[in-house]
């Protein structure tokens, strides 16, 4: 038998080749493409090269300062793009037909997502689906939508979720927010607090560009309420650490403190005045094809875990 080389057409073009090509349109990328397709950045350009040969045009502009497609390849693109739909669709349609949940399944998240809401979910969805691989990676929240956007990952789990054409958005639920201090500051013997009392308050804070954030600030922007921020972190860890060190008061997402809570080493006081919640939300790309395995995380997603008893 006869080893095909590079130059026959019809052998190295097929559905993957299509897929990369797709991949790399959406994530303008080479390096990317190559990281979402398990293969080598050259592996990447000679499926590029091969559709190229294929249909005897440039796809893509060769320029150093961005990516461009030519006007050929946007067309390519559009009818690959419907190709590797088609052929999802019916491989998770064999899956369905067989009763077969199984493959893997990569998610990006925000870090207090990731770490204190998703565990026990995922706990009951393997126990379920111990044929599924779940991967989670943790990212800031623009990253999310970029992995998401770029077929880097299949979905991403955010809070406030931020609305875009090119999107699913299934919001999953709203998660209360909680005042927290030090057990040693004023607050802390407080049943409760009014909102207005934090004025003038040393703060710890989330970076500004961090969804939570914003959504703090426009709160306190809106009750005339003005704070000292001591100090700005990227993730929910580092800023309980700077509460724990009395360094300052925040609020944070009740599901995030119950660790220190438990440890009695914060304190959280429900407030009053406002009711602050933030919402969680799934998102994936619009028009994606789901895989079984895919529905039936959503399914345990939207269903409600049982708070274990404490003693």
């Amino acid at each position: 038998m006869r080893i095909p080389d590079f130059d026959d057409k019809l052998v190295v073009v097929n559905i993957q080749t299509f897929k990369i090509y797709c991949d790399l349109v959406e994530t303008e990328s080479f390096t990317k493409a190559a990281l979402v397709n398990g293969v080598t950045q050259s592996a990447v350009s000679q499926q590029i090269t091969a559709l190229e040969k294929q249909f005897d045009t440039l796809l893509i502009e060769r320029c150093k300062k961005q990516f461009r497609l030519t006007r050929e390849g946007e067309f390519v693109y559009e009818y690959a793009k419907q190709l590797t739909q088609t052929y999802d669709s019916l491989v998770h349609k064999l899956e369905e037909v067989r009763d077969v949940v199984g493959g893997t399944i990569r998610l990006a998240t925000i870090y207090s997502i990731g770490l204190h809401v998703l565990p026990p979910f995922i706990s009951k969805f393997m126990k379920q689906f111990s044929a599924v691989n779940v991967h989670v990676e943790y990212q800031r929240a623009n990253q999310v939508y970029d992995d998401v956007l770029g077929n880097v990952v299949d979905m991403g789990m955010v809070a406030y979720p931020v609305k875009d054409s090119r999107l699913e958005i299934r919001i999953l639920r709203d998660e209360p927010m909680a005042l927290i201090c030090h057990p040693t500051h004023t607050f802390a013997k407080s049943r409760s607090i009014h909102i207005e009392q934090i004025s003038g308050q040393r703060f710890i804070g989330f970076e500004s560009d961090i969804p939570t954030r914003k959504a703090i600030d426009r709160l306190l922007r809106e009750k005339g309420i003005e704070i000292r921020m001591t100090m700005e972190f990227d993730n929910i860890e580092t800023v309980k650490r700077a509460v724990e060190i009395d360094a300052g008061i925040s609020i944070v997402p009740s599901t995030t403190i119950e660790n220190e809570l438990a440890k009695k080493s914060l304190v959280a006081i429900p407030l009053h005045g406002t009711e602050i919640a933030r919402p969680l939300a799934l998102i994936f790309k619009r028009n994606k094809v789901l895989s079984p395995a895919m529905k039936e995380f959503m399914a345990v997603l939207k269903s409600a875990i049982p708070v274990p008893e404490r003693n």
